[in-house]
C-alpha cells in the first residue's frame, strides 16, 4: 500500500508540474484564411462549414477549447493542430502551386466524402462540426467545382 500511495504522490506532482509547460498556441490575429476564401469563392453555406470543421486544425488560428488550459491535453490539441496543418493549411493557400491545391481540394473532398474529416475527436466536443450528409454534399460539389480553377491554362489571377 505505502508503495502505491508513493506512486499516486509521485504522479500528483508531475501532474501539477506540468501545467507550468504550455505548448506554443496555434493563434494569429491576421485573417490569414482570405486568400484561400477569395481565391476559391465557396458559397456561404461552404464558407461557415469551413470555419466550423477545418480551421481550427488546418490554419494558422485556432479557436481553443476551455480543457486547452490542462495538460496534457493542451499537449494532444498541439500535435493535432501540427499535424492537421502539415497536410492542409488554408492561411498558407496563397504559398502553394496550382497542382498542390488541385491535389489539396481533391482530398479534402475525398476525406470529407468517406467521412474521415472532421476528425471523430474533434465532433465529440464540437456539435456544430458534425456534418450532415446535404453538408458533405455542398463540401463536395464545391470541392470538386473549384478544382477547374487550378486545370492547366485556367489559373486564378
Amino acid at each position: 500500500m505505502k508503495i502505491f500511495k508513493k506512486i499516486l504522490i509521485g504522479l500528483l506532482v508531475v501532474f501539477i508540474a506540468i501545467q507550468f509547460y504550455r505548448p506554443q498556441k496555434n493563434v494569429s490575429t491576421e485573417n490569414d484564411t482570405a486568400s484561400f476564401m477569395q481565391e476559391t469563392n465557396p458559397p456561404e453555406e461552404v464558407r461557415t462549414i469551413l470555419k466550423t470543421t477545418c480551421f481550427d486544425c488546418h490554419s494558422n488560428n485556432t479557436v481553443y477549447p476551455w480543457y486547452n488550459n490542462i495538460a496534457p491535453v493542451s499537449f494532444w490539441l498541439a500535435n493535432h493542430i501540427e499535424e492537421g496543418k502539415s497536410e492542409l493549411n488554408f492561411s498558407e493557400w496563397a504559398t502553394y502551386s496550382d497542382k498542390k491545391k488541385d491535389h489539396k481540394l481533391e482530398e479534402l473532398y475525398e476525406e470529407t466524402e468517406k467521412r474521415a474529416m472532421p476528425l471523430k475527436e474533434y465532433t465529440w466536443t464540437h456539435e456544430e462540426a458534425r456534418l450532415t450528409q446535404a453538408q458533405i454534399d455542398a463540401v463536395v460539389k464545391w470541392a470538386k467545382d473549384t478544382r477547374s480553377l487550378y486545370e492547366l491554362g485556367n489559373q486564378p489571377k
